[in-house]
C-alpha cells in the first residue's frame, strides 16, 4: 500500500509541475548548439552536426540535471518520465533513433528508477526527407527532473545545419556521448538463452559475462515499457551466468507476435544491450 500511495504522489506532483511549466521557451537557431533552456531542475541544449550526404544528421540532446535532481532513462522504472524529442512536422526531418547511456537506479523506499543524477548527452539520428525545405533542425523536447518534487520540462529548439563554422566542439560531444553507449553483443559478452519458465512466471536468463565480472545488474524492458530489475536463484556454471527474473504484472500473460523486449546488462565497468527474444 505504501508503494501505491507514493507512486500516487509522485505522479500527482508530476501533473502539478506539468501545470506550472507549460510555458516552454524558444531557443534561437546558431551554428550547430541550441542555447540552454533552464528550468528549476537544470537545464539542456540540441547539438547537432551538418548533414552527411545521404541526409543523414547526428545529433544530441544533453541533459544537466542541478545537484541533487534527477532526469530519466528510456523506461524510468516505476514512475517518471522518459525523455521524449518530437520533430516539427514542417522540418522535413524524421527522427531514426535515439541511444540511452548506462543509467543509475535510485531506490526511495518502495519505487525504484532508472535515470542519472549528473550531465548526460543522448545521441540521436535523424534524417533529411524533404530536402526543399531549410536545413534547420525544429524539434520540442520534453524531459522529467525529480528531486522532492517532480517537474515536467519542456523546450522548443532551433539549430540551423548549415552553418559555415567548424564543428569542433559538437564533434567532441558526440564523439563523448558515443562512448559512454552499451556495447552490443560480443563473444564474450552475450545472451545465451531467454526463455519463459514453466510456470509463466518468470523469465529464465543465461548470459555469457566477461571474464572476472562481478555480479551483473540487469534491466529487462518488456511489453508496454514494463521492467524487470529483480533476480532469483543466481548461479555461474561453465563461464554462463543463469538467473531467474520474476515477471511481475506480466505473468501469465499470452506472447504476441511483434512484442519487443530488450535487456541491458551491467558486468563491472562494462554494458551490453541488446533486443531479447524469448523462447
Amino acid at each position: 500500500m505504501a508503494s501505491i500511495l507514493k507512486t500516487g504522489l509522485r505522479f500527482q506532483t508530476l501533473c502539478l509541475g506539468l501545470l506550472a511549466t507549460l510555458a516552454s521557451s524558444l531557443t534561437p537557431a546558431h551554428a550547430e548548439m541550441s542555447d540552454w533552456a533552464v528550468n528549476d531542475g537544470g537545464r539542456m541544449r540540441i547539438v547537432a552536426l551538418p548533414p552527411e550526404p545521404d541526409g543523414t544528421v547526428r545529433g544530441a540532446l544533453q541533459i544537466e540535471p542541478r545537484d541533487g535532481w534527477i532526469t530519466y532513462w528510456k523506461q524510468p522504472g516505476q514512475a517518471g518520465i522518459p525523455p521524449q524529442l518530437s520533430l516539427a512536422p514542417d522540418s522535413g526531418l524524421t527522427l531514426t533513433d535515439m541511444k540511452f547511456p548506462v543509467p543509475k537506479q535510485f531506490v526511495d523506499g518502495d519505487i525504484r528508477d532508472l535515470g542519472y543524477d549528473h550531465p548526460v548527452t543522448l545521441p540521436f539520428t535523424v534524417k533529411i526527407t524533404d530536402a526543399s525545405r531549410p536545413a534547420v533542425f525544429k524539434a520540442s523536447a520534453f524531459i522529467g527532473l525529480c528531486r522532492n518534487i517532480c517537474v515536467p520540462f519542456q523546450a522548443e529548439f532551433q539549430v540551423n545545419l548549415l552553418s559555415k563554422k567548424l564543428p569542433l566542439e559538437e564533434n567532441l560531444i558526440l564523439d563523448e556521448a558515443t562512448r559512454h553507449l552499451p556495447e552490443v553483443p560480443s563473444p564474450d559478452f552475450a545472451v545465451a538463452e531467454s526463455k519463459l519458465g514453466s510456470d509463466h512466471k518468470k523469465l529464465k536468463l543465461s548470459l555469457k559475462l566477461p571474464e572476472g565480472s562481478p555480479r551483473p545488474d540487469i534491466v529487462v524492458v518488456g511489453p508496454d515499457g514494463h521492467v524487470l530489475l529483480d533476480q532469483e536463484h543466481a548461479k555461474t556454471s561453465g563461464g554462463i551466468y543463469s538467473v531467474d527474473m520474476p515477471l511481475g504484472k506480466l505473468a501469465n500473460k499470452p506472447m504476441q507476435t511483434g512484442q519487443y523486449w530488450s535487456l541491458l546488462v551491467i558486468a563491472g565497468n562494462r554494458a551490453m544491450e541488446t533486443p531479447l527474444a524469448i523462447e
